[in-house]
């Protein structure tokens, strides 16, 4: 059977900066069936899940539905509703979360300062000392499985993040839709924010065990979310040149010009910067 991810396979389409932009992740666990559009199409309230899209607007912030992997992704959780936010800034990257009885009170939260990488947007709505926890486990895993969104990260994404869990990868999740189905299985991990497709379960195990340590596995990854498009592929570009592997080695200093040339300066924490120049092509 053909599909889009055996076409991107076979035409052998560059990976780097293909990943979806965020500064920060918003996730929120909503068991049972996902819609095309998830926010407004699952069993999440359809005028919260509305509300929360219009809040993030224009933020950083991007709003995801997640559930635990397995074929009856509804029958895995409670009434509550597990909550993640997570910023992916080198050298600032961080994950909160807490439970929620009701995601409306998410409607709360300083959208502005947590795209800004402020832990102090964690508010709600009323006003309540929830429970907001500092996230120390293992880097979460957030595998693309929203088959109505396309067919490939069901077909592919699912089997995954099943193979995943069974082998003990504690921090894995779907979610509901992260760009660029066509490089099914495509994930995100998180809180460094970086994008990898056509992964495999041995690959993630490598990714996972990079980033314990602080490096980056560059095989097969698009970019990191906290960076615009032109900034991913400069940065994935510098690491091969150079070699450096430090997750929080690189920055995006600056990106002038616009679509389809860009130069990109990227900085490194030691003071060296490169000037790298980014095509897009059709």
């Amino acid at each position: 059977m053909s599909t889009c991810a055996t076409a991107s396979r076979d035409l052998s389409e560059p990976l780097a900066g293909t990943a979806a932009t965020a500064s920060t992740w918003l996730l929120v666990e909503q068991p049972g069936p996902w819609g095309t559009e998830a926010l407004i199409s699952s069993r999440l309230d359809r005028a919260v899940g509305r509300a929360l899209e219009r809040a993030a607007e224009g933020t950083g912030v991007r709003v995801a539905l997640i559930r635990r992997p397995g074929r009856h992704a509804d029958l895995h959780t409670g009434a509550r509703h597990r909550v993640f936010v997570a910023h992916t800034l080198p050298g600032r990257s961080w994950i909160r979360t807490t439970a929620l009885d009701d995601p409306a009170g998410l409607l709360g939260l300083d959208f502005a300062a947590l795209g800004a990488g402020d832990p102090g947007g964690l508010t709600l709505r009323p006003h309540t000392p929830a429970a907001w926890e500092e996230y120390t486990g293992d880097p979460l895993v957030l595998v693309c499985t929203n088959g109505k969104r396309d067919r490939c990260c069901a077909l592919l994404g699912r089997p995954l993040a099943g193979a995943l869990t069974a082998s003990g990868v504690h921090g894995t999740w779907e979610i509901t839709h992260i760009g660029g189905h066509r490089f099914a299985p495509t994930l995100v991990v998180l809180p460094h924010g970086y994008t990898y497709g056509r992964a495999t379960a041995q690959s993630v195990k490598d990714v996972i065990e990079a980033l314990r340590q602080g490096r980056v596995v560059i095989d097969g990854c698009r970019g990191r979310s906290a960076w615009e498009r032109p900034g991913q592929a400069a940065e994935l570009a510098v690491r091969e040149l150079t070699g450096e592997d430090g997750a929080d080695a690189l920055t995006i200093a600056r990106t002038e010009g616009e679509a389809p040339v860009w130069s990109v300066t990227v900085a490194h924490r030691d003071g060296r910067a490169w000037r790298v120049g980014v095509a897009q092509v059709a």
